[in-house]
């Protein structure tokens, strides 16, 4: 008798083979149809089991959640919704579930409720769907860099740098917190620390990942970064995954091709591969639109947001001109916007990045030549010293999903910037010995997984893309 998976078993032809399956039960009714799921599809499949000839306590014991091995007759579905069903033949329950206490049942339940069982809440359909397509997209990111000639690196988890300089980081430490050892300065000693100095959990693996870059030529990493940033809401998380690709000789017109080609690639890949989750996913959003007034609705479905990034050559902007058409557009002089573009230099707002991706282009969008004074100290330095060659792309719903530039390989700019933001050298010699020796023109990009995990399932929480939410007061499972 052959073993399959509930997705295996609804492409197959009834032709009464014997199969057995294991899962867990969704549903229970009649004491006679059990619908089963294993999470290997969204589907699951129904096993009629023979009431009469089964033993009653075993059938108490059928309840939602129970895992149970089944072994049976695949058979032509009798019912609607699909094509196979499992005459069962022997029924073995693997593992009770409490009814009464059993806390996913086979009705809706509110998001804030699942967050509290995290540890349960793959079991329904929603969150399913959302993990299937997290690995389909952590599959398709790996596949994408194999295949253009990457090499994955591991980069640090513990880190004695700050790489965005906002010093927002978690201390790593085995000194006693009651009793720390302190320098003549009645300072904490961190030299008597595990490593010897203050050290955190990293924010970002882009600058380990250009010391590689310099000598693999193509480099990626793929890891969990962290900021303790004190921000509860939607769109933060203390503890997420970034992508963050890294290539030398490249300039930001390559950075762009890149990212763009990367975006695409990525996106068309669950298109093809998870349409099913993407179908239910979609459905759930209309029936949530649906009571929604009609000027919060959003334009696009799912599946059509997906589709217009995939289907449409990328707009590159200047931060100039963006500037120039928010500051004379509608909603700006009409002051709709919550944050009025007055003059250039502001730091545009999702707001602003939306209007250009939904109103203005109507296509994605990646604007370049950012102002220096709002960009990182690592962005190379533009001739009218006053711009960096930083790109950002942005998205319908969403906007900015993507943040890049072409790095300043140039050691005494590098130095210069470094010293204006008072970022001391002894902490970063080595990425200035990159300067040093074998400098070149190099480019990369940072992608925040959640986010286009939330992207691509239209889910608007960030706490429900990630398997186990990390944020304020929260580190629970």
């Amino acid at each position: 008798m052959t073993s399959y998976t509930v997705a295996e078993l609804l492409t197959q032809e009834p032709k009464l083979q014997p199969i057995e399956v294991k899962g867990w039960v969704r549903t229970f009714r009649a004491k006679r149809f059990i619908a089963l799921n294993d999470g290997s599809t969204l589907k699951n499949i129904q096993c009629v089991v023979d009431f009469e000839n089964t033993d009653e306590i075993l059938l108490k014991r059928i309840t939602t959640g129970a895992a149970v091995h089944i072994k049976g007759e695949l058979v032509e579905s009798q019912g609607k919704g699909q094509n196979v069903e499992i005459t069962v033949t022997e029924i073995d329950i693997l593992g009770d579930s409490d009814p009464e206490t059993y806390p996913i049942q086979p009705k809706k339940h509110s998001f804030e409720f699942l967050r509290d069982n995290a540890h349960l809440r793959t079991r329904t359909n929603t969150f399913s769907a959302i993990m299937r397509l997290r690995s389909s997209l952590s599959f398709a990111i790996h596949k994408y860099f194999n295949e253009n000639g990457f090499y994955y690196m591991h980069t640090p988890i513990i880190t004695g740098s700050d790489a965005e300089g906002a010093g927002e980081m978690f201390r790593v430490t085995n000194l006693d917190d009651k009793n720390p050892p302190l320098n003549d300065q009645g300072d904490v000693d961190y030299k008597e620390d595990f490593f010897g100095r203050e050290t955190n959990l990293t924010v970002s693996g882009q600058l380990e990942a250009e010391t590689y870059a310099m000598s693999l030529g193509k480099v990626y990493t793929f890891g969990p970064t962290f900021r303790a940033e004190n921000s509860n809401t939607s769109r933060h998380l203390a503890e997420f995954w970034m992508i963050e690709p890294e290539v030398a000789f490249m300039d930001l017109d390559g950075n762009m091709d890149l990212a763009e080609d990367f975006m695409k690639a990525v996106l068309g890949h669950v298109l093809e591969n998870n349409m099913d989750d993407l179908e239910f996913l979609e459905k759930r959003l209309q029936d949530e639109e649906k009571t929604k007034p009609q000027a919060e609705r959003s334009p696009m479905s799912l599946i059509e947001k997906l589709k217009f990034v995939v289907d449409n050559n990328f707009k590159r902007v200047s931060y100039t001109e963006a500037i120039d058409i928010l500051r004379n557009s509608k909603p700006n002089k009409k002051k709709k916007f919550n944050y009025i573009i007055e003059e250039w230099g502001a730091d545009l707002q999702s707001e602003h990045e939306r209007y250009l991706v939904e109103k203005h282009f109507k296509c994605p969008v990646i604007l370049f030549d950012y102002p220096a004074d709002i960009k990182a100290f690592y962005m190379r330095l533009n001739d009218d010293g006053k711009t960096v060659r930083a790109m950002d792309i942005l998205f319908p719903g969403i906007g900015e999903i993507v943040g890049g530039a072409q790095r300043e390989e140039r050691l005494e700019v590098l130095k210069e910037k470094m010293s204006a933001l008072d970022i001391d050298e002894k902490e970063l010699w080595w990425y200035l010995d990159l300067r040093k020796y074998g400098t070149a023109v190099h480019s990369g990009f940072g992608l925040g997984f959640e986010r286009l995990v939330m992207f691509a399932t239209g889910m608007t929480n960030i706490r429900d893309v990630i398997p186990f939410p990390r944020t304020p007061q929260n580190a629970e499972f």
